[in-house]
């Protein structure tokens, strides 16, 4: 199981709990000195993740693979028999669990370290079986979790510890080893091996740690004036880079990190849509276009709400709590070594639900209007995306069939007054026999590269779509010179899960819908997208070099160059 399934695993093993009215879990007043009641909803969850995961452990004394505990695959792996660690850690230093202080869930602990030291590289690190093998920086995620855990089984006084605890110092160390001199492959692994690291010296102070962490900070930050890292990876690596900045700042006494922090919760108050999922449209990682929420980051908000006093923040903790507060479950470690986590949290300051912002380095604009909100997004074949509430208009594409290069994609996003236009210029040339005395004597036609042909004949296509603001929503014009007859198809995709009117579906397809005309709308709960006028002029919605269809309820408008149509939608 890799870091991304667990944690998902983990969240949805934690949320099979009769369902919680959330904010009764989140109270507002908590004190410190005892773990508030939200904190303790998230434990007793956690007690249900303890139990499936032990479910796959391996218990035959007799087995080469004793401790070790399966993924959903029946694959054993580091990861999950490290998720049963922490977890367990979790569970028998909390009170309020039914395995406190429980001698036998710390006995199935020991055997899952043992399993991992066995399974552990000679050179400290271990494999993520989906794609990394004797990896620096998946060792890293494992060793900086499990560090925790350690402090918490030592703190727990759970008898067994003096058996479990230098097992897990072994694993620990000799991960320690590979920290210190192994490489990574992407930028936020840099933080990972150096909070990882921070953890360990804090355990068992050493220069060689401290060393390497100067070494990769000295690289500096990878943040752009938007506010955003380098991997754009807003579900995913955005919170994991500020949880880490968060731990090396304050294991190594280093508040100059924290900036960095603040810049990117600024930044990601503006990337929340009405219904509090995050925009990942720009994301350079597999969260792209994702529908993910803000769990993961809870922790940020949280602790630097607390140390700034800062109103907006807390009310992002609000909005988290709200939207996917069981989710948050999975870092729970977090909580459980920071009591200063547990204060109240400070006056809640209004969000921003009422404005139009331009992150430039991401190539992306944001618009919200309340309960209503649109993304641009340049150097994207889905460009636009529009949401009312729970309605959701999650791409809009557009594609000609001109010499099957004819998917639409802008490099930039220019504002025009109160516009924002997306552009293409395509060429479509023709070749001319080879110049003579270059052709290759046996013929070899990929020795002769077109690029070396005259051309003639050139065929161009321009697309331009302009994007603005209506006083219900937004509107959208294609319009397109050059090349005449020229096949296109708009295509609208909606979020499954809604109801299409006014549209006719597309026979032989699974969800692919025309309008022919009029408005269409797309309705989901109490939610409904109005789009339109619709034009139909054929049936061909799998133009030669498009996209292929998505698997979600898709709607077609086409027709054929030159094109100048509006669409609105509100």
């Amino acid at each position: 199981m890799d870091r991304r399934k667990f944690v998902k695993d983990s969240s949805a093993a934690l949320c099979i709990a009769p369902a919680l009215k959330w904010p009764g879990i989140f109270p507002k007043k908590t004190t410190e000195q005892k773990m508030p009641d939200w904190l303790v909803a998230l434990v007793k969850r956690n007690d249900l993740g303890v139990e499936s995961l032990l479910t796959y452990q391996i218990k035959n004394s007799g087995s080469p693979d004793l401790g070790g505990v399966k993924d959903g695959f029946d694959i054993l792996n580091p990861h999950s028999t490290a998720a049963l660690i922490q977890s367990g850690a979790w569970a028998v230093f909390s009170p309020d669990s039914k395995f406190f202080r429980s001698a036998g869930l710390l006995a199935d602990m020991n055997l899952a370290t043992k399993y991992l030291v066995k399974t552990q590289h000679a050179d400290g690190t271990i494999d993520l079986l989906s794609t990394n093998f004797h990896s620096t920086p998946d060792t890293g995620f494992l060793v900086k979790r499990l560090a925790m855990a350690y402090t918490l089984i030592e703190k727990s006084g759970t008898p067994g510890t003096d058996a479990i605890l230098p097992n897990l110092k072994t694993f620990l160390l000799r991960g320690g080893e590979a920290l210190s001199k192994g490489g990574i492959h992407t930028p936020n692994h840099r933080w990972v091996v150096c909070a990882a690291l921070t953890k360990l010296n804090e355990l068992w102070p050493d220069k060689k740690y401290t060393d390497r962490i100067s070494e990769w900070l000295g690289e500096h930050i990878d943040i752009d004036r938007d506010g955003q890292f380098n991997e754009k990876s807003t579900f995913i690596y955005s919170s994991l880079t500020d949880r880490l900045l968060i731990t090396i700042a304050k294991g190594l006494k280093k508040p100059e990190l924290l900036e960095v922090v603040r810049k990117n919760l600024n930044m990601t108050m503006y990337y929340v849509h009405p219904n509090g999922e995050i925009v990942t449209d720009a994301s350079g990682r597999q969260d792209k276009a994702v529908i993910g929420t803000l769990e993961n980051y809870y922790y940020p908000y949280r602790y630097l709400a607390l140390l700034d006093r800062n109103g907006e923040y807390a009310a992002m903790c609000d909005l988290i709590e709200k939207t996917a507060g069981p989710k948050i479950g999975g870092f729970l470690d977090y909580f459980l070594t920071d009591p200063t986590l547990w204060a109240d949290l400070p006056s809640r300051r209004a969000l921003p639900i009422d404005y139009v912002k331009t992150f430039s380095n991401s190539g992306l604009v944001r618009i919200r209007r309340n309960n209503r909100d649109c993304t641009l997004i340049a150097n994207n074949p889905v460009w636009f995306t529009f949401m009312k509430g729970e309605a959701v208009l999650q791409g809009m594409r557009f594609a000609t069939s001109f010499f099957g290069k004819g998917q639409f994609q802008s490099e930039k996003i220019t504002e025009n007054g109160k516009s924002w236009e997306l552009t293409q210029k395509l060429e479509g040339p023709y070749f001319q026999p080879y110049p003579k005395d270059s052709i290759d004597p046996d013929g070899d036609w990929e020795k002769m590269p077109r690029a070396n042909r005259p051309q003639s004949e050139i065929q161009t296509l321009e697309t331009k779509i302009s994007i603005r603001e209506t006083n219900d929503g937004m509107e959208v014009e294609i319009s397109t010179t050059g090349t005449e007859r020229v096949p296109f198809a708009v295509e609208l995709i909606f979020r499954p899960g809604g109801t299409l009117q006014e549209a006719a579906k597309i026979e032989n397809s699974k969800d692919s819908w025309l309008l022919k005309e009029g408005n269409g709308k797309y309705s989901f709960k109490n939610d409904t997208i109005t789009f339109g006028p619709g034009v139909a002029l054929h049936k061909n919605i799998a133009l030669r070099g498009s996209l292929p269809a998505m698997d979600a309820p898709s709607v077609y408008l086409t027709g054929f160059t030159p094109v100048k149509h509006v669409i609105k939608f509100s």
